[in-house]
């Protein structure tokens, strides 16, 4: 048995998902579910027994010591955060609340817990974490290693940072077994539209603007989503406590290029009734305050140590993203609400249905 917080998210669902279709061990998966969090992305599992769903906060520590008695986890693997740096910047306390607090309460309930006669002698806390903690590279830089320092840029960034030093700080003074993963740009299935690659594919369907920040010219390091699952799944099984394990795509790409890829596949898959390139409707707008110019993953330590290397190119896990969200309208339907249009009224200045960038 595992505990998965956040597992009604992007990437908690998907590795939800890739869990039970790789063991039989069930999952207690607690998730607040937010604006981001999607039950209908777990709908496969409705009636699977192996899977336990709790609606609640992390940071609630009376839930959480509850469910750690009653069902004796020999793991929390820990995805659940507030992730988007845009709404970092317009309201950065729920980034401190959920990603400080929570994996404080969180940290603290697993520390208790370990410490008890019901937990197993090889009990682990895995930290699910973002490589924007590293801060931004010029162009020429070598790529992140787990030993660059911490220089945080947006207020996400930094919360993620504290809750990565609190990690290391439980296993050091206390001696929590934990492993921290910082992991590069995730896209594929299931991942809400506010970030770059869905919301370019919606827009770009909708024959709305897809509006790209600044010269569009800021690189990203990019991992397909169940490349990253099987990452987790190897550090968990693999890792040593207290160690940091950088998960990349070796894919780095511009972000103008990700939306010129991404017209190109859409003129192929699904073109418009005109026959005029998806890339007529690219609109470039103000950039983002503060925002990073490069992020580069060097994954070369887990990849060595434990033998993980992505399975998918960004050309091979980008069709598969494309494919999928042609083929599921419904759950865009489903995630596409008046609450995120709103969203991206008061992120980009913009009429409520006129899209947005990430």
């Amino acid at each position: 048995m595992i505990i998965v917080t956040g597992g009604a998210g992007f990437i908690g669902a998907n590795f939800v998902l890739e869990w039970l279709g790789n063991t039989s061990e069930p999952v207690i998966n607690l998730d607040k579910l937010t604006y981001a969090g999607n039950l209908a992305s777990l709908a496969t599992l409705a009636d699977d027994p192996r899977h336990h769903f709790v609606q609640g906060d992390i940071a609630d520590r009376a839930l959480v010591d509850r469910l750690l008695a009653e069902h004796q986890p020999r793991a929390i693997v820990h995805f659940a955060a507030e992730s988007h740096v845009d709404r970092s910047i317009h309201g950065p306390e729920a980034f401190l609340q959920t990603n400080v607090m929570g994996t404080f309460q969180l940290l603290e309930a697993a520390r208790a817990y370990a410490g008890s006669a019901q937990a197993a002698a090889d009990f682990r806390f895995l930290h699910v974490s973002t490589d924007e903690v590293y801060g931004s590279l010029d162009a020429t830089e070598p790529a992140f290693t787990e030993q660059h320092p911490f220089q945080p840029n947006s207020p996400y960034s930094a919360s993620k940072a504290a809750s990565d030093h609190l990690v290391r700080a439980w296993h050091h003074t206390y001696g929590l077994p934990v492993l921290t993963t910082n992991c590069s740009n995730n896209y594929g299935p299931l991942q809400f539209p506010e970030k770059l690659i869905p919301l370019m594919i919606l827009n770009a369907l909708a024959g709305r603007d897809l509006p790209v920040y600044g010269d569009g010219q800021n690189v990203r390091d990019w991992l397909y989503v169940t490349d990253h699952c099987a990452a987790i799944r190897a550090v968990l099984a693999q890792g040593v406590p207290g160690e940091t394990y950088n998960v990349g795509g070796n894919a780095e790409m511009r972000n103008l290029d990700v939306v010129h890829t991404l017209c190109d596949l859409l003129d192929e898959l699904r073109p418009r009734a005109d026959g005029v390139s998806y890339r007529g409707q690219i609109r470039f707008v103000t950039d983002r305050p503060g925002h990073d110019r490069r992020y580069a993953i060097d994954a070369r330590h887990i990849s060595t140590t434990l033998g993980w290397t992505p399975q998918h190119t960004f050309a091979t896990g980008l069709r598969h993203t494309v494919q999928w969200y042609l083929d599921h309208p419904e759950w865009i339907a489903d995630v596409t609400s008046g609450a995120y249009r709103q969203w991206t009224a008061l992120n980009y200045g913009e009429r409520p249905d006129a899209g947005a960038s990430a």
